[in-house]
């Protein structure tokens, strides 16, 4: 419970600090209806929020004998994670963000337990679900990638 606290404290820490330089974000033009700030700051609100969740009770659902040992396993999961993560960084702008998340959304499921077919069908809608929440209906540009030729 006590690194539970500590991981929430220095994530709230983080996302102020973050959240502070977001702020002050000016792009010398925008081509985002919502600015260019926006976005970062949406998602350091959500992250703060559940820091704030964790660090009042950081064991809602759980009891302290429920918390996973660090060991080789979860350090395993953890640099599997962090890849993805890098993956996904990595690849953003050259395969698109369709394919990347897709691919990104797989990984993870998958990592955490789930079965091929469920973890596919849920990577599929994530990735198509997303790129037309933030594209068509935000109106965020986002690469296509080797899916170019579909563009309308």
């Amino acid at each position: 419970m006590l690194y539970q606290r500590l991981f929430a404290a220095c994530l709230l820490l983080v996302c102020l600090c973050l959240g502070f330089v977001a702020w002050g974000y000016q792009a010398p033009f925008s081509y985002e209806p919502v600015g260019p700030r926006a976005y970062p700051l949406m998602l350091l609100i959500l992250l703060a929020l559940g820091a704030l969740i964790l660090l009042a009770k950081p064991n809602l659902e759980s009891s302290e004998s429920d918390e996973p040992p660090l060991n080789r396993a979860m350090l395993i999961k953890a640099a599997v994670c962090l890849g993805l993560m890098l993956a996904l960084a990595a690849l953003f702008e050259r395969l698109g963000f369709i394919p990347v998340s897709i691919l990104f959304a797989l990984g993870m499921a998958r990592l955490f337990g789930g079965r091929w077919l469920a973890s596919g069908a849920l990577a599929l809608i994530l990735g198509v679900g997303l790129y037309f929440l933030f594209d068509r209906l935000l109106e965020v540009p986002l690469p296509l990638g080797v899916l170019s030729a579909l563009e309308i």
